[in-house]
């Protein structure tokens, strides 16, 4: 007689397919809500983690997010321990899946439940990792910074920073050290490339660059007063009395007469540091080249982000969500090879169709229009469809095989 071979278990009806489906939905819900309740409990470091990649995207000095109501902050919260929740019981879901489509297999397919289950949780896993590591600071560094000001403002930064170092020097009666740091930075900003800024007239016309350079010959006068000691403050009482001229005509919004009162009060500043007067104005060449650099991004960057907890967080964790699901791709197109619907025939014929549909996903998925985000997001779903493809030769090859050693097997 010959050996019997096996087959799926009995028929379900309706009624009883939908039965067990509000089942494990019911236990799906139950695992997530249990889990996101442990969520909850870290719910703020988590979101100071997921928030990483918005913040590193944000100028030092604006790396923050704003709510806008009282109860924002709690919702955020909430929120990051229902999707924690959701993060946490993957293999859960998983496992009531695969429990949902096992009457559908053959017996000596039903054993992959744990393979399927440790599988589908770390391509999940990996998914949500590349849209943390890959995906979200490329594209945050797209949508918050600009590039016609980036290159400026960076600059303008290591200026700022090089032209304190400056003044630390003269602090202490190096004048000449503080000369030569000062000589270098006004090359890097003055020089040509992306982001350089223009070479300063002696007046400032506009008030930006008239107020950055009130502000930065204050830190000059302290600096060069700590310097020369007391002996020389009898010569800079005149540079004082200079610019209070000069602040009170900018009160007064008579932008030349300030700006030609601070041009004189630093001329009187220089000769009372005596010899050491030409390092004073090349300190100085160095704060009106950061002046004018900071009017010149004034002119251009009018925007500025303001970011929201609710927005960015839910921004953050639909693409991690995305992302998590995108790589189920190849499991699930091995499920449905399993069960008889997808042939790896169908799925090598329509790859051209496969690699349109990748595209779209990926413009969809992906709130920027450049092409660098698209291909960053493009490319693995375009390597899990291939995979899966693989998965369903695979399967339906072993298929083929065992159906093969049946048909040969001996009666008895």
């Amino acid at each position: 007689m010959a050996e019997v071979a096996e087959a799926p278990q009995a028929r379900m009806s309706l009624s009883e397919h939908l039965g067990e489906l509000r089942s494990r939905l019911l236990r799906c819900v139950v695992a997530v809500l249990v889990l996101g309740a442990l969520g909850l409990v870290f719910a703020r470091p988590i979101f100071a983690f997921l928030m990483k990649p918005v913040l590193d995207a944000l100028p030092p000095s604006d790396r923050s997010l704003i709510y806008t109501s009282g109860i924002e902050e709690l919702n955020v919260l909430m929120k990051v321990g229902l999707y924690a929740g959701i993060f946490l019981a993957t293999p859960v879901i998983l496992s009531q899946i695969w429990g949902f489509v096992t009457p559908g297999l053959y017996p000596r397919e039903r054993r992959y439940a744990s393979p399927f289950i440790l599988l589908g949780t770390l391509a999940f896993l990996i998914g949500a990792t590349f849209c943390y590591l890959v995906l979200l600071p490329t594209m945050f560094k797209f949508l918050l910074t600009s590039g016609e000001t980036g290159p400026i403002k960076a600059r303008i930064e290591h200026g700022r920073a090089m032209q304190e170092e400056s003044l630390r020097f003269l602090r202490v009666d190096d004048f000449q050290r503080a000369a030569n740091l000062a000589d270098v930075e006004v090359n890097r900003l003055t020089s040509s490339g992306d982001g350089k800024v223009s070479a300063p007239d002696r007046n400032a016309d506009g008030a930006v660059e008239l107020q950055t350079r009130l502000e930065l010959q204050a830190k000059l006068l302290d600096a060069t007063r700590a310097g020369l000691g007391p002996a020389a403050d009898p010569a800079l009482r005149q540079a004082l009395e200079k610019r209070v001229e000069a602040v009170e005509a900018y009160q007064s919004g008579v932008l030349s007469k300030a700006s030609e009162s601070l041009e004189q009060s630093s001329a009187l500043l220089a000769g009372a540091a005596g010899a050491r007067g030409s390092e004073v104005n090349r300190v100085w060449a160095l704060q009106k080249a950061l002046a004018s650099g900071q009017a010149a991004l004034a002119q251009e960057a009018w925007t500025k982000p303001l970011l929201t907890m609710s927005e960015q967080l839910s921004l953050v964790l639909m693409l991690l969500l995305a992302l998590g699901v995108v790589f189920e791709l190849p499991l699930v197109i091995a499920l449905l090879a399993a069960l008889g619907l997808v042939k790896s025939r169908w799925l090598m014929k329509y790859q051209r169709h496969a690699f349109v549909v990748c595209l779209i996903l990926a413009a969809v998925i992906t709130p920027t229009g450049d092409p660098i985000n698209m291909s960053v997001l493009a490319a693995p779903l375009l390597l899990c469809y291939e995979i899966g493809v693989l998965a369903a030769w695979l399967i339906e090859r072993r298929r083929a095989r065992d159906a093969a050693q049946t048909a040969l097997t001996p009666t008895t």
